[in-house]
């Protein structure tokens, strides 16, 4: 078979690539980039593909593959794009520095701001953070489940109005 009987051979196979790239992706980008990946693969690989054997079950298996790879690369990788001022820069998860002072200030900030809710609010705030559902915070309170729900909501409204930044 000549490289351009093979190249007409994955492009009439080729349209039953995009469908399963979105099904993969569940984007339309992602999925042009996942299609034309797999393609470029497909062709530079043509002298591993053996006469006989199904076409697109191979060309779906390159884009399995390839699906795979990008997803397992990307778990490696962060991508940090601080307020524009760079274009997205790579760093290595391993080698990424802990700097936890922010995060405890935050925490702190919320704990004061929890803290400082009135304490009905504060109460029924705090049994539904720990874990409770809302019919057993009204058990323990005795209180109505519209009670204590309304509570709730009000506690996170304040706490968003005090926090937000």
């Amino acid at each position: 078979m000549t490289a351009a009987d093979f190249d007409s051979l994955i492009v009439s196979h080729s349209q039953f690539l995009h469908p399963y790239a979105i099904t993969l992706t569940h984007d339309q980008e992602d999925a042009k980039d996942l299609y034309q990946e797999t393609v470029m693969r497909a062709l530079i690989n043509r002298d591993k593909y053996q006469l006989g054997t199904n076409l697109k079950g191979w060309l779906y298996t390159i884009m399995r593959n390839v699906f795979i790879n990008k997803y397992r690369r990307s778990k490696k990788i962060k991508f940090i794009n601080p307020d524009g001022e760079y274009d997205d820069v790579l760093y290595p998860i391993q080698q990424q520095a802990q700097n936890n002072g922010w995060q405890q200030l935050r925490l702190r900030e919320i704990w004061t701001a929890i803290e400082n809710l009135p304490h009905a609010f504060r109460l029924s705030f705090e049994l539904h953070y720990t874990g409770y559902k809302y019919h057993e915070i009204a058990t323990m309170l005795s209180e109505p489940l519209g009670t204590v729900k309304s509570r709730i909501h009000m506690a996170r409204k304040i706490l968003a109005n005090k926090i937000d930044r």
